[in-house]
C-alpha cells in the first residue's frame, strides 16, 4: 500500500484545488469572480499533470483525482449556470453527455471481469471535450454568442469520445476463459 505521503503531492493538491474552486464558483454571484475563477480551474487543469510528469510524480491516486475534480468541477458549473438561466436544459445535458457516458463506463469496466484490469487514462478526445467545456463556460461571461456552437461542437466530440472510450476497452479486453 503506498504511503500517506505518495497522496500528499503538488500535483494532486493542484487537481484537488478544483474541488475548493467548484464550491467557490456556485457561491459567488459577481461574474468577473467568476471569471477569474473560470480561468485558475483551467489552468489548474493543465498544471497538473505538466507538475506530475515534470517531477514524475504521476500516480494512480492522481490519475484517478484529476477526473473526478474535473468532472466535480464542470458539474458544479453546469448545475450553477442551470439554476441562474445560463444555460438550457438542453445545454447542460449535451456538455454532460461525455461526462455521464464515461461514468457509464467507468462502472460496467468495474464490473465485468475480464474489462476489470483496463487502466483509464486520458485520451485527445476526452481532452478536447473539457477544454470545450472549459470554453463553453468561458463563453457564457465574455461571449455569449458563441455558447450554444462551443457546445454544439462539445455534444460532437463528446459522440466521438464516447466510442473513442469504447473501442480501447475493446481492443485491450481480456477476453473470458472458454468455457469448455
Amino acid at each position: 500500500m503506498p504511503s500517506r505521503d505518495s497522496y500528499i503531492t503538488l500535483p494532486n493538491l493542484v487537481s484537488g484545488s478544483r474541488f475548493a474552486l467548484a464550491v467557490g464558483f456556485v457561491a459567488v454571484e459577481a461574474m468577473p469572480v467568476r471569471l477569474v475563477v473560470l480561468v485558475v480551474a483551467s489552468f489548474t487543469d493543465v498544471l497538473d499533470g505538466w507538475l506530475a510528469r515534470r517531477s514524475k510524480a504521476t500516480s494512480n491516486f492522481g490519475a484517478l483525482l484529476d477526473p473526478v475534480a474535473d468532472r466535480v468541477f464542470v458539474l458544479a458549473v453546469v448545475g450553477r449556470y442551470l439554476a441562474d438561466g445560463l444555460f438550457t436544459p438542453w445545454q447542460a445535458t449535451a456538455l454532460l453527455f461525455r461526462d455521464v457516458m464515461s461514468l457509464i463506463g467507468w462502472f460496467v469496466a468495474r464490473n465485468v471481469s475480464w474489462l476489470r484490469p483496463i487502466p483509464f487514462r486520458a485520451r485527445w478526445p476526452g481532452k478536447v471535450v473539457t477544454a470545450l467545456q472549459f470554453a463553453s463556460f468561458l463563453a457564457v461571461l465574455v461571449t455569449p454568442s458563441l455558447v450554444t456552437p462551443l457546445i454544439v461542437v462539445a455534444f460532437g466530440i463528446g459522440l466521438v469520445a464516447t466510442v473513442d472510450y469504447t473501442l480501447m476497452l475493446w481492443r485491450e479486453r481480456i477476453p473470458p476463459a472458454a468455457s469448455g
